[in-house]
């Protein structure tokens, strides 16, 4: 009889005696040169094929070899006498591989005959067995007790990097501080006065505290606030910045918001709509924007007094007194020890202008451009917020002015602020912008960093000449190609990342599918449904591939034993496997074609009945081509 591998731990023992009582009554005579191999002590599961010599296999069984009846060695072996077979090959000594292997044959040492040997592939993990000659080099190895000439092998499973299988955790943590920070909700007792609704949002919540005693005025004198909202009716999150007390009386604003509506952008954050309410108990305008969890501002992350050891170092006590000179050395002493990479502010520049350059372009402005209206994500990633807002309170209070005249005039100051930026995160002081201070600002860029910085903040701080956004390019230079490079390689690893949970959804649909066939206790009005038919074979599939155990009668867990059965179930690849019941009375021979077969009839037959039904035909489709 041709034994196949199983999912129930039998002792070792009793299984052997069942082989050895299906023999012929014939002594059989195994050469000693030729001695097989039991299985791996801590995979009973598995057992070699033992070529006996009773009658003709029984048809439910299709063994890989003709049955003989006299006494034979294993058919590797056999080849490898005949000649058959390549002598140069030799076993493996690293861990196996998780994917199918061609066969190892077999291998010489010093003038000692070829010892055949072979390799096999079971759930994931490659096993090697060898025929040992009875040579005295060679050490001898353990026989069993219960059954002669069957010895065990000590083996190590090779379980792959949990990074190979699932989604990095660096990425996976970021993703789910996003997601809890979309999902927060805020407190009833703490905020009393926060409406419900507002027009087609709800679930506010405050993203910067909220004092009515002295609110931050913003824009032009007026009071701001900003809150994290929800769709109605799509759920999608978006950030609501309101603006206290503004009446809108003149519409001919509106013009310059659908322009800002229009412009999208990787380093904007994207205006949506912009509508007035009644809501919060007063005038209110409200700037829908694009919500990107996570973020903080420029202000925050580089010229907060809460990070650790921050100091502006343009802040002197006006009660001592000191010489000039001892000023300028405690500048350039803190500035050597605290400032910022010069890659990391070329990095900045770079997403800057690429904004400012969208945004003249469009003869727009963007009128907002200071640390506390720029956001910045974990990976660096600048982006400007707030605009449009300036559009529609300038042409509010100042309607008789020309807005074409005005928006070179604003398009220049986006540059000067620009400038002003650059020479804040050099110095990482913003202090440093004032009048008096830049003069000393200015020597300590260049006593810190290249000239071609103090260059580019020199351009950009000049109002001899009427500046622009392409004239910065020949400055950046060759930054420019760094920062493609950089982000290029981003996307590669974002993209082999994907490339897991693409896999991951394939597998996952299909497990659904089993979920859903296996343990269904009523069908149809039969109690039965499962247990019966083609879901008998995928219950015993379920443990076949989920309830594997070991001899001792520990559960089995290789993820890439899972993964290479539903792989091949996917695929439906003409491989046979053997199922055998729990209480060890049915055994089944199926190949993963007619399991596959059946599981896409038992799940076809539920979902013609479903009420609901989501599509998972696209399980397997073009999968043969791809693995």
């Amino acid at each position: 009889m041709d034994w196949m591998p199983h999912n129930h731990s039998r002792s070792l023992s009793a299984r052997l005696d069942l082989a050895r009582a299906s023999n012929s009554p014939s002594k059989q005579n195994i050469s000693p040169s030729v001695i097989p191999k039991n299985v791996l002590a801590h995979a009973n599961e598995f057992i070699p094929r033992v070529i006996s010599s009773s009658a003709s296999a029984s048809p439910n069984f299709l063994n890989s070899y003709p049955v003989p009846n006299s006494a034979t060695v294993h058919p590797l072996a056999k080849k490898l006498e005949e000649g058959d077979v390549s002598s140069h090959a030799t076993p493996e000594t690293t861990s196996p591989p998780l994917t199918n292997s061609p066969p190892v044959l077999h291998e010489k040492l010093g003038n000692s005959p070829a010892l055949p040997a072979y390799q096999e592939n079971v759930g994931g993990t490659t096993y090697f067995y060898q025929f040992q000659a009875n040579t005295e080099n060679r050490q001898t190895p353990a026989v069993t007790d219960n059954v002669p000439n069957t010895v065990t092998t000590e083996y190590n499973v090779y379980t792959g990097k949990h990074e190979s299988f699932f989604l990095s955790e660096d990425i996976r943590n970021d993703i789910l501080n996003r997601n809890v920070l979309s999902l927060l909700q805020p407190d009833p007792q703490q905020y009393p006065d926060l409406p419900h609704e507002v027009d087609s949002y709800h679930e506010l919540f405050p993203l910067e505290p909220i004092s009515h005693n002295n609110l931050h005025k913003a824009h032009m004198g007026y009071q701001a606030s900003m809150y994290k909202a929800t769709h109605i009716k799509t759920g999608t999150h978006y950030c609501l910045r309101r603006i206290h007390g503004f009446r809108l009386s003149n519409t001919k604003c509106m013009a310059f918001v659908e322009l800002w509506k229009k412009l999208s952008h990787s380093n904007i954050v994207q205006l949506k709509e912009v509508f007035t309410t009644k809501a919060f108990g007063d005038n209110s305008m409200i700037f829908v924007y694009d919500y990107h969890p996570g973020s903080q501002t420029l202000l925050n992350k580089h010229f907060s007094p809460e990070q650790t050891g921050y100091c502006d170092p343009f802040l002197n006590d006006a009660s001592t007194p000191r010489p000039y000179s001892y000023q300028k050395n405690n500048l350039l002493r803190h500035t050597q020890n605290n400032k910022l990479p010069e890659s990391l502010i070329w990095n900045y520049i770079i997403q800057l202008t690429s904004a400012l350059r969208i945004i003249h372009s469009a003869a727009l402005a963007c009128r907002s451009l200071d640390p506390t209206k720029i956001i910045i994500n974990s990976q660096n990633r600048l982006r400007l917020s707030c605009l449009g807002i300036m559009d529609v309170v300038l042409q509010e209070t100042n309607s008789t002015i020309s807005h074409v005249a005005l928006i070179q005039h604003y398009q220049q100051e986006d540059l000067s602020a620009l400038g002003k930026l650059v020479l804040a995160l050099a110095c990482k002081s913003t202090m440093a912008v004032q009048r008096d201070n830049i003069s000393t600002a200015l020597d300590i860029v260049s006593r810190s960093y290249t000239p071609d910085l103090r260059n580019l903040i020199m351009y950009l701080l000049s109002t001899q000449q009427r500046r622009s956004v392409t004239d910065l390019m020949p400055m950046i230079g060759a930054r420019f190609y760094t920062q493609l490079d950089n982000l290029h390689n981003q996307i590669e690893s974002l993209d082999n990342e994907l490339s897991k949970e693409v896999q991951n959804g394939r597998l996952f649909r299909l497990i659904s599918k089993l979920a859903t066939i296996n343990e269904r206790p009523d069908f149809n009005m039969e109690s039965t449904w499962a247990e019966t038919g083609d879901r008998y074979m995928l219950k015993l599939f379920r443990d076949y591939v989920f309830h594997q155990v070991t001899e001792e009668g520990h559960p089995w867990l290789d993820m890439a034993h899972i993964i290479q059965c539903l792989n091949k179930l996917d695929v439906g690849v003409p491989e046979k496997i053997c199922l055998m019941s729990r209480d060890e009375q049915s055994i089944l021979v199926v190949s993963y074609a007619e399991l596959k077969h059946c599981l896409e009839q038992s799940f076809g037959e539920l979902a013609s009945t479903s009420v609901i039904h989501h599509d998972l035909s696209d399980v397997g489709v073009g999968v043969d081509d791809k693995l």
